[in-house]
């Protein structure tokens, strides 16, 4: 199975050949993001977790991008970051449903012995570890959250 650099190389290769604009640009900023990240003092080459964040942090720019252009009357350019979006989001893994979510929180929260809202860090460590790239940080922190509250 090839990484997810390497698909996205490929796909890159593809959009030239076919000549998609919108995803020629989107897969170029993506690599520019990749090597940029590689490039930093005391970095190496990125794994597919690496490459995983970037992307997470590519498509939460887009999202912010997104609400200015809605409030700022720019649909036009709302709608551009919303299919770049669409684009980043082919080299996410398949996202967790919000029950899957529940009940991978529930399973987080029994292993680490959580008993109340302070013993949230914890929660969140092991679930990172667990379900990097499925879900939302945001999502994530608020199930933890939820659940937690039940506890106490």
């Amino acid at each position: 199975m090839a990484t997810l650099k390497e698909r996205i190389d490929a796909d890159l290769k593809d959009a030239m050949r076919s000549k998609n604009e919108l995803t020629l640009s989107v897969l170029r900023m993506l690599k520019s993001a990749v090597k940029y990240k590689e490039v930093e003092p005391g970095a190496s080459a990125l794994d597919d977790a690496g490459v995983l964040t970037i992307i997470a942090g590519l498509i939460k720019q887009r999202r912010d991008s997104v609400e200015q252009f809605k409030t700022g009357g720019r649909p036009e350019l709302a709608e551009k970051e919303e299919a770049e979006i669409s684009i980043l989001q082919n080299y996410l893994p398949k996202q967790l449903t919000a029950d899957e979510l529940a009940a991978e929180v529930r399973a987080a929260i029994a292993e680490t012995g959580a008993k109340g809202p302070k013993d949230m860090g914890a929660v969140m460590k092991n679930l990172n570890a667990k379900i990097h790239g499925k879900a939302e940080g945001r999502a994530i922190s608020e199930a933890v959250k939820s659940e937690l509250a039940k506890l106490s």
